[in-house]
């Protein structure tokens, strides 16, 4: 299996995903490309349209042109890799394909967005570019793009059937929806952003399992581990989707009746990397009872001041759980508000000169001030993420410039002292990187200035040295437009973290 299958299947059913439309499917349904169940074939099966087929199915083509489909993930993300299958699809496959993303709001009835995502105007990036694949197959491709995507467009060449397809990649969800709300949320939910960091054992289910929404269809839609023979007792560590304070745990055993655990903690940490070795855990829940076929609702025994980012949920000694809730407020919510109301208050030039530390274009601090009054952190994230879209390329190198080289502590004249200390933290997982990752760097960063004319913009904040170097690597063999835009992604998303440092 990929490794980046082990991610969300962005494209779920279960977590929302729709074919929204396609151009044809004369033989085999456009939505049986979601479907959970792996492809079947009935041999005597037969429609009044010819054989029965477990996939999407299109007439054979007698004109020029090729036949699509439109997507709408079920959760938005980064897409980090994808599954053509076309299991049973042997002299009908087809013989290439091409997949495309977009990041729109569409809301609204289903044909107006349809218009929309079909405008010529609709902004598609090529995630996997035209291609071969075989029949009878699960053909993978991994995918390299940062871009947050919220459809897709699944091209295939001429004509022929795919039986399923999988979009695997990071949940992003929309921060006005979890980093504004003043209630208790699911900290942990995969809809929030919760992944799976590591766990000890998946022998029988998948850890990620446990972050799923609603409850557990049977035992194999739950985490479950081996029977273990000796000491110890197994663990998983999960990264919230948003760092917060916990209120709530839920631990819900159902379906598991003779294999549930004997008890459950749980610990909690606050971490911006990924590297956890060498982290001090924090008891929010000393070791409880559980039962078979429950749901059990704890509380913190400890309240941790600080927010935590990280939860590792213990099971003893072994056993299934069906779903772990962790529900809390998040952090920005508890102080957004004292920071929301000294944004509307202060000059207008004390405020565009805050918001140049949070995104060095000029243009958009001017009409983000004259957006105010704000009527709360969701509207500034908004207004953010709207305003930001809607300028050219010349205000995006522009905010660029405000920007050090990744690994380099020299700040460019343009930054402010407050930004140099935010771009500190952001990239302090490069402080523990070895020389030899520090020379490569910079030679990858003087290559990647002389072929496109500006610095690598990269999200550095809780990536380690090997992910950064990784994706340099990769966007070198990017085309300069294409890179402007992946550039632009990526300062949207150190705007939406600085604008939450200023609002807290």
């Amino acid at each position: 299996m990929s490794d980046f299958a082990r991610l969300p299947d962005l494209v779920s059913e279960r977590l929302g995903g729709r074919v929204l439309a396609a151009n044809d499917d004369f033989f085999g349904p456009k939505e049986n490309l979601l479907k959970a169940a792996k492809p079947v074939f009935l041999e005597h099966k037969y429609t009044r349209r010819g054989k029965w087929m477990d996939g999407w199915e299109t007439r054979r083509r007698r004109t020029p042109g090729h036949d699509w489909c439109i997507i709408r993930l079920g959760l938005p993300g980064v897409v980090r890799g994808i599954i053509v299958d076309t299991t049973f699809f042997r002299g009908n496959a087809p013989e290439s394909f091409s997949i495309q993303g977009c990041a729109l709001d569409v809301r609204g009835s289903v044909p107006s967005a349809i218009r929309k995502l079909m405008s010529a105007a609709t902004p598609w990036t090529e995630l996997v570019a035209h291609s071969p694949v075989s029949g009878d197959t699960r053909n993978s491709f991994s995918v390299d793009c940062p871009q947050r995507i919220t459809h897709l467009r699944l091209n295939i060449f001429p004509d022929g059937g795919v039986a399923r397809l999988r979009v695997h990649g990071e949940v992003v969800p929309d921060a006005r929806i979890s980093r504004s709300s003043s209630r208790a949320i699911d900290l942990a939910s995969i809809s929030n952003g919760g992944q799976i960091a590591a766990a000890s054992d998946e022998f029988f289910g998948a850890p990620l399992h446990l972050l799923m929404p609603g409850k557990a269809k049977n035992m194999g839609d739950g985490w479950e581990t081996r029977r273990r023979r000796g000491p110890g007792f197994d663990w998983v560590i999960v990264k919230l989707g948003v760092p917060g304070t916990i209120e709530r745990i839920e631990v819900d055993t159902a379906h598991f009746k003779g294999n549930f655990p004997e008890s459950c903690s749980l610990e909690a940490c606050y971490s911006e990397s990924d590297d956890l070795s060498n982290t001090r855990w924090q008891e929010l829940l000393p070791q409880k009872r559980l039962k078979a076929h429950a749901r059990h609702i704890f509380r913190p025994v400890a309240r941790l001041d600080d927010a935590v980012s990280h939860v590792r949920f213990n099971i003893y000694p072994d056993g299934g759980v069906g779903r772990l809730r962790i529900f809390g407020c998040p952090a920005v919510s508890a102080t957004a508000s004292k920071g929301l109301e000294r944004l509307n208050r202060i000059p207008g030039r004390q405020l565009r000169r805050e918001l140049l530390d949070c995104c060095g274009s000029r243009e958009w601090a001017k009409r983000m001030a004259a957006r105010r009054p704000f009527t709360g952190a969701a509207h500034v994230c908004s207004a953010a993420d709207e305003l930001w879209r809607s300028l050219g390329a010349e205000h995006w190198l522009e905010a660029f410039q405000h920007h050090p080289r990744i690994g380099e502590r020299e700040a460019p004249a343009k930054q402010s002292a407050k930004s140099r200390n935010w771009s500190a933290k952001e990239q302090s997982g490069m402080d523990r990187a070895p020389v030899e990752t520090l020379g490569e760097l910079e030679h990858l960063n003087r290559d990647y200035e002389a072929r496109f004319g500006f610095i690598c913009i990269i999200c550095a904040s809780g990536k380690n040295p090997e992910q950064i170097l990784q994706a340099l690597r990769q966007r070198l063999q990017n085309q300069r437009e294409a890179e402007i835009r992946i550039g632009a992604e990526e300062q949207r998303k150190i705007t939406q973290l600085r604008l939450e440092r200023l609002l807290t």
